[in-house]
C-alpha cells in the first residue's frame, strides 16, 4: 500500500514538473528530476530484493525462527547461510496455529 502511494506521488512529481517545464516554468524541473528519481528507485527496489534462485541452491541452514508473513498470511520458515550472511524466508513445512 505505502509503495503505491509513493509510485502515485513520483508519477504525479514527474508528470507536473515536465508539463510545467514544457510550458515554460523551467523552476519546476528538479521537481520532474526528483519524481524520475524516486519511481526508478521505487521500481528497482522491487526487482532488487525478489529471491533469486530456489531456497535449495547453496549450503542452507534451516533455523528455528517461524513467523508469520503479515502480507500473505503463510508460516514462513527463515534459512541462513553462514558464508555470506544471507538470509532466505520460505513457505514452513508446517502447519500455522495461528487463527485470523
Amino acid at each position: 500500500m505505502l509503495r503505491n502511494a509513493v509510485l502515485i506521488i513520483a508519477i504525479l512529481m514527474t508528470k507536473i514538473g515536465f508539463i510545467c517545464v514544457l510550458i515554460g516554468y523551467s523552476q519546476l524541473l528538479p521537481t520532474a528530476i526528483w519524481g524520475a528519481l524516486l519511481l526508478i528507485a521505487v521500481l528497482f527496489e522491487r526487482w532488487r530484493y525478489e529471491q533469486s534462485g530456489g531456497a535449495n541452491v547453496g549450503n542452507w541452514d534451516k533455523t528455528e525462527e517461524r513467523f508469520i508473513d503479515p502480507e500473505t498470511g503463510k508460516l514462513k520458515q527463515v534459512l541462513y547461510q553462514e558464508n555470506t550472511g544471507e538470509r532466505r524466508y520460505v513457505d514452513s513445512d508446517e502447519k500455522s496455529t495461528h487463527s485470523t
